[in-house]
């Protein structure tokens, strides 16, 4: 029994020996953890690059156009229309033509013109034909109140914007138009102005008994209506007041007349060649107005070139004059002596303005949408070959008008005097000492 436990005894011991050189009991070697993965970050959207829009293709030109008349009884005015016009484009296209912001792009302008014969109705066929196969933009008028009369309506059933010169019918700017404009001078300003210029003659040379013949139109009649209104204001008579027809070719009874009632002013607006039968008759007949305003017959230099001597005294309202001292005149004028030998006519400067004004419309709304280009009109506001313009909103400028007057042949600018080329010629010496 001893010897068992002796054994016993003996195995633990060794057993502990053993693990004592062992040099205890041994520590586990932790298991390495993983390394963590790496997570990469998210990416921040990036927004798509904006597309720009490209421009739509421009059209090869900008289409204008104009009927006018060329012949007929209206051809002398609108000989003086149609350089002006043909000048102000040539200049625009000579700089590569109007900046349109919706294609950014210059582009050209091409002007259709058609000679109407100075018939109304004919004028109305060349506007629609204008509309329809040329597709204009924008009309340019004519010449002559009757021919305006009838042209305008076609612009505004159209919806085209119309600038118009060469006629001062007030009357048809009452109408409600909303796209007639027409920077020259109207009835209202002619009535009321020519009795400003009879005021700066010293009293005591004053006249004051005014014969008016009336041409038998719609203009006529508005004239010889506000006449005798401004008469009566500014103090002056009217002892004359006979009417006739277009085309008339005897005036001596109411020049008899005039010369018996000892009318010393004389106020009518014949076409050309009603004014030449009218005052070689008033020669003939030994009356010599001392003042005579005779608007629309001497216009053109065919007046002088005509009449002669019996042409001078001789004053109109027509809009301009080439001695206007506003920029850009000297250079219309120079043109246009290259061409036809003499300075512009009365008639081309407000010509050579539409275009001007029409041009500034045109970049101002930055379209040739129609409606566009007519708002931008209405707010015009710029300088031009005659003088400072702005609309009224029946489509009347707001321009100066100045009053010309043939002395010795020559067509002078005698009012307003800040314009001026020449003092008023006053009184007419009489036809027979001429």
């Amino acid at each position: 029994m001893r010897s068992k436990m002796y054994i016993a005894v003996t195995v633990v011991l060794v057993l502990a020996s053993l693990l004592s050189a062992c040099g205890g009991a041994a520590t586990p070697t932790p298991t390495p953890k993983p390394a963590p993965t790496a997570v990469p970050p998210t990416a921040t959207p990036v927004p798509p690059t904006p597309t720009t829009k490209p421009k739509p293709v421009p059209p090869a030109y900008i289409e204008i156009g104009a009927s006018i008349p060329l012949t007929g009884k209206f051809g002398s005015l609108g000989a003086m229309v149609k350089p002006g016009y043909e000048i102000a484009v040539a200049d625009i296209n000579a700089k590569g033509g109007i900046y349109v912001k919706e294609y950014d792009a210059k582009i050209p302008v091409r002007l259709t013109i058609y000679d109407d014969e100075s018939d109304p109705n004919k004028a109305v066929s060349k506007m629609e034909t204008l509309f329809s196969e040329q597709k204009v933009v924008a009309y340019l008028g004519g010449a002559g109140s009757d021919m305006h009369a009838a042209t305008v309506p076609i612009a505004e059933k159209n919806k085209v914007p119309y600038l118009g010169i060469a006629f001062a019918l007030y009357q048809i700017h009452q109408k409600g138009y909303k796209y007639l404009f027409s920077p020259f001078p109207k009835s209202p300003d002619q009535t009321r102005d020519v009795f400003e210029v009879l005021n700066t003659i010293p009293a005591d040379q004053r006249p004051k008994k005014i014969a008016i013949f009336q041409e038998k139109t719609d203009w006529g009649m508005e004239l010889a209506t506000m006449w005798k209104e401004n008469a009566q204001k500014y103090g002056y008579e009217i002892v004359v007041h006979e009417e006739y027809t277009p085309r008339s070719a005897d005036f001596s009874a109411m020049i008899l007349k005039a010369k018996s009632a000892g009318a010393e002013i004389l106020f009518a607006v014949p076409v050309q060649p009603d004014g030449i039968a009218m005052f070689k008759q008033m020669a003939e007949l030994g009356w010599t107005p001392k003042f005579s305003l005779i608007i629309r017959a001497p216009e053109n230099v065919s007046w002088s070139q005509t009449l002669g001597k019996v042409g001078d005294y001789a004053t109109m309202f027509a809009g301009w004059h080439n001695g206007e001292k506003f920029p850009g005149v000297a250079e219309l004028n120079a043109k246009y002596q290259a061409q036809f030998g003499r300075p512009a006519d009365l008639l081309t400067g407000p010509a050579y303005a539409c275009v001007q004004i029409l041009a500034d419309a045109i970049e101002r709304a930055g379209t040739l949408d129609r409606d566009a280009i007519r708002d931008a009109i209405a707010a015009t506001n710029m300088m031009t070959v005659i003088g400072p313009v702005t609309f009224n909103p029946d489509g009347t400028g707001k321009v100066i008008n100045p009053l010309s007057q043939w002395i010795n042949g020559k067509l002078e600018l005698v009012w307003p005097p800040d314009q001026a080329t020449a003092p008023l010629a006053y009184p007419a010496v009489p036809f027979d000492k001429r």
